[in-house]
């Protein structure tokens, strides 16, 4: 039997699929393209998502049976790939015709679909398909628990690539703000931009990619922009009395490395102004909780839902009087993409409640941004073990850099 290759690395059969099915209570995932729309199939099905699809296709995987592939006649070999009985369509109600056939028993498959689009990044499939797989009288139920499973947790090898990349980007953010500092006492000029561009050209030397997103380098009102980025145009010239944020993110330049992301603030000077401390400490404090909570429920052996650890960050920073200050989710999944495919921290964007399980790495970045006047912002990496452990990569910032 062929296998279905998983996004991080190793490779995943169809048994694993059918018996995570059987676990979910689903009949069947039924994975859908047209026009190269769904990446996530392509990366869950090992499909080469460079081939160009003009015709619609289905890829139909039962709990019970063998797959199914359904292929238009004008792209015949388009799933050959694959496992599984090949029908081939001409016509839309062929198309139609065996959709229903392959379908007959199923009382609820799964699709790349959110309802109300809770979680966007599955939100994927159109209503229109959606509404005719119901037509059949089968119930469509969300893939983002599946999708999850396939796409987003990491092995230990996969980790270690995590790790040294944390190890290297640590380093390099010392170094952006030792480099700010020298400049200024040796009575020179240098831009958030120039920070930047020293930051991205230490990751090629340390063998590291940003995917060509570059990191954030902002001083005082820049940072309340949380995806500020500094070009050549709009960059200020850091000076002393400056507060300064550095986002920085990249992996190893290899195929299937997990991302590091981390935020740093700073002050040039030794005396930073009280209320930028004050939301320093706040941040720190909403970030704190959140781990905390996180390591109290995995140790109870409870379950943990994304939503609930924004709940705690952002019941910090709303206590303390700022939460409409607070704009962002708590923090993103992380995987070989910067932003990755399984669970969010997030009860403000959306309401994330895909659960926290071993495997999965994740941000926490709480942070409090005021228009025109500061943006503060911590962020670390969590990843969750084979033990339902906490692990964080690299130091945690518990005070303001001074310059």
């Amino acid at each position: 039997m062929s296998l279905i290759k998983s996004r991080i690395g190793g490779k995943m059969g169809l048994e694993e699929i059918k018996e995570r099915l059987k676990e979910s209570g689903i009949d069947g995932w039924l994975f859908y393209d047209f026009h190269n729309r769904d990446r996530v199939a392509y990366r869950i099905l090992g499909l080469d998502e460079s081939t160009f699809t003009s015709r619609r296709w289905f890829y139909y995987v039962p709990v019970e049976g063998e797959p199914v592939k359904i292929v238009s006649g004008v792209e015949q070999t388009r799933l050959d790939v694959l496992p599984g009985e090949k029908l081939v369509y001409r016509k839309w109600s062929e198309l139609e015709d065996s959709l229903r056939k392959v379908l007959k028993g199923a009382r609820k498959v799964a699709m790349q679909y959110s309802p109300m689009n809770n979680i966007p990044y599955i939100s994927i499939v159109d209503a229109g398909t959606v509404e005719l797989v119901r037509s059949f009288g089968v119930e469509v139920v969300s893939s983002a628990n599946l999708v999850q499973i396939f796409e987003a947790l990491i092995d230990q090898g996969s980790f270690e690539t995590h790790r040294f990349a944390g190890i290297k980007i640590q380093q390099i953010k010392d170094e952006a703000f030792a480099l700010i500092g020298e400049i200024l006492k040796a009575g020179k000029k240098i831009t958030e931009y120039e920070v930047q561009q020293f930051i991205v050209r230490r990751f090629a030397e340390e063998g590291l990619t940003d995917d060509g997103d570059h990191p954030i380098v902002g001083v005082n009102e820049h940072p309340a922009d949380p995806h500020f980025a500094p070009t050549q145009e709009n960059s200020y010239v850091i000076k002393y009395g400056d507060k300064i944020l550095i986002d920085l993110w990249a992996r190893l330049d290899e195929p299937g490395s997990i991302y590091y992301d981390i935020t740093w603030c700073g002050f040039a000077g030794d005396d930073p102004p009280e209320d930028y401390e004050r939301l320093f400490r706040l941040v720190c404090e909403a970030r704190d909780k959140a781990v905390d909570f996180i390591k109290r429920k995995l140790a109870n052996q409870e379950k943990l839902f994304g939503y609930e650890v924004d709940d705690v960050a952002r019941g910090v920073i709303e206590e303390a009087g700022f939460g409409e200050y607070f704009v962002h989710r708590t923090g993103h999944s992380i995987g070989t993409e910067v932003h990755g495919n399984g669970v969010n921290i997030d009860n403000f964007e959306t309401r994330d409640d895909r659960e926290i399980v071993p495997g999965l790495c994740f941000s926490i970045e709480p942070g409090i941004y005021i228009p025109g006047q500061m943006g503060v912002r911590t962020e670390i990496d969590v990843y969750i073990n084979t033990n339902r452990e906490v692990v964080i990569v690299g130091d945690i910032q518990t005070e303001l850099i001074k310059l």
